[in-house]
């Protein structure tokens, strides 16, 4: 039977949706840390494929229905697997939502101990100097300095103070990275 009509549940089904949009599965036993800002981004997300695409994309696919012969329909066609795909992203969404622990970093403002927010200068064996903010899984974007709370280099991190040196287990080997400097958002207000 040609697989694109079995649907293949390897009881994976989270796993195969963070693969599918490009993000790494949150590790079997973790929280799923977030910003508030973070998750006010997936939220916005939500809203407006709920909101605005999905019933833009329906209104598509209806008038292309009406017009008869959906076989060569290029519209309906493509409009009903833009739909799937908008489908998948808000259970993805939702999902992420759901399993979410909303953090706020601001509580270690003015502590110099590395936690989830925390944004951290550190000098590499190198004397290359690199700064990186501790974020959600779903919030990294490495090309801006945010790493996921789960990568080496956070765990390596994490509950150093500045001044300490820490060891962090690369392919070449293990590498000291020293903490230059530890800074947390201030409070609102």
């Amino acid at each position: 039977m040609n697989k694109a009509f079995v649907k293949d549940d390897d009881g994976n089904g989270d796993a195969d949706d963070d693969a599918e949009f490009g993000l790494p599965a949150i590790p079997a036993g973790l929280k799923n840390y977030i910003s508030p800002a973070g998750y006010q981004h997936l939220k916005d997300e939500l809203l407006q494929l709920i909101d605005v695409e999905r019933p833009e994309v329906v209104r598509v696919v209806s008038w292309a229905a009406s017009n008869g012969d959906r076989s060569e329909n290029g519209d309906y066609i493509y409009g009903k697997r833009r739909l799937r795909q908008i489908d998948g992203r808000i259970r993805f969404l939702t999902k992420r939502m759901d399993t979410a622990e909303v953090f706020d970093p601001t509580v270690h403002y003015g502590s110099d101990q590395i936690f989830f927010g925390a944004t951290v200068t550190y000098e590499n064996g190198k004397g290359e100097t690199h700064t990186v903010t501790i974020v959600g899984i779903d919030e990294f974007d490495p090309l801006h300095g945010k790493i996921s709370w789960v990568s080496p280099v956070a765990r390596a991190l994490t509950k150093a103070h500045t001044g300490e040196v820490v060891m962090l287990q690369t392919p070449a080997g293990m590498e000291e990275l020293t903490i230059l400097d530890v800074v947390y958002p201030a409070p609102a207000g």
